[in-house]
């Protein structure tokens, strides 16, 4: 696919630059499954591997079904109109929704059995332990996320964590899928600073109302993001920005280093995706997000700090 024909794209509400030197694709590492010194190879400099068709397409559509009933039932669907499109009613909104993750056993084996944890497997070189919380995002018309990197969000455990972002159905460009920017795994200065952050550490001589919020407290700024500027923040650090035409089978797997976000929905469809997190079994886990009953970003994994 030319940039030369892509349709106007929006990060942050802001019009991206989609010439060639500052926009780009996702580089396909499908052909590297099976040559696991490869895929580390790729992870390593790129700080991502893109993995079309990778999964089974049907197992994915099947679990989209789940999460689109359940939307559907929430009211959030257009009425009369196939849950499977997830067209959105008039006057709705959605972004971030848990519940459609909770209790489905389709999410479930596509995240974390057969081909994903196979792939997994060979990244890490040994047995793999997932997070027992699973993200998932169901995006409405006009929403997008901003650029930030996992690291701050679950860096209490391993740092060599990764991410899988899973399209939970197909995503073209105008549904607004994941971006990440180009080599920012390797910006030494970023990961010493806002990448040794953590967003449940607070302030404690600034401690007031912020305190209960997701990086409130004078840590990081309220949510945890690096900014709400995809243009700007890309000037700073160099490099493009990167996505793909995704469909149902496909996954990204990154670095929680690697500077990410999505473009803006600009269709009549909420978008749904799945953040799921793997390591080492071997090695130290973010105890925030384990168990039957992750504490998450709740006040029992909130620290202290004089700032």
């Amino acid at each position: 696919m030319s940039t030369a024909t892509l349709p106007r794209l929006t990060a942050g509400k802001l019009e991206l630059d989609l010439s060639p030197e500052h926009f780009g694709f996702l580089q396909s590492s499908a052909d590297l499954v099976g040559q696991p010194e490869a895929l580390r190879a790729r992870m390593e400099e790129e700080g991502y591997l893109f993995l079309p068709g990778v999964l089974n397409r049907d197992d994915v559509l099947t679990a989209r079904r789940v999460c689109a009933e359940r939307l559907a039932e929430k009211g959030l669907l257009l009425e009369g109109s196939d849950p499977m499109d997830c067209l959105i009613r008039p006057g709705a909104d959605s972004a971030f929704d848990i519940s459609l993750a909770k209790d489905n056993a389709p999410l479930m084996h596509v995240l974390y059995d057969g081909p994903m944890i196979e792939v997994f497997q060979q990244l890490i070189g040994g047995d793999v332990l997932h997070f027992d919380y699973t993200w998932f995002r169901a995006v409405a018309p006009g929403r997008g996320t901003p650029p930030h990197m996992d690291i701050v969000y679950m860096g209490r455990g391993t740092k060599r964590l990764y991410t899988a972002w899973t399209p939970i159905g197909d995503v073209p460009l105008e549904t607004g899928g994941l971006i990440v920017l180009e080599h920012s795994h390797k910006h030494d200065r970023l990961n010493q600073g806002y990448g040794a952050k953590d967003v449940d550490t607070f302030c404690e001589n600034r401690r007031d109302a912020s305190f209960a919020q997701m990086g409130g407290g004078g840590n990081i700024r309220a949510g945890g993001a690096l900014s709400e500027n995809p243009v700007r923040l890309r000037e700073r650090l160099g490099g493009r920005w990167l996505t793909a035409d995704f469909r149902a089978g496909d996954v990204v797997l990154f670095s929680v280093f690697l500077v990410h976000g999505s473009l803006d929905n600009h269709s009549q469809s909420i978008r749904l995706s799945s953040d799921s997190r793997y390591q080492s079994a071997a090695e130290p886990a973010d105890h925030r997000w384990m168990g039957a009953n992750p504490i998450a970003h709740g006040p029992a994994g909130k620290r202290g700090m004089i700032c």
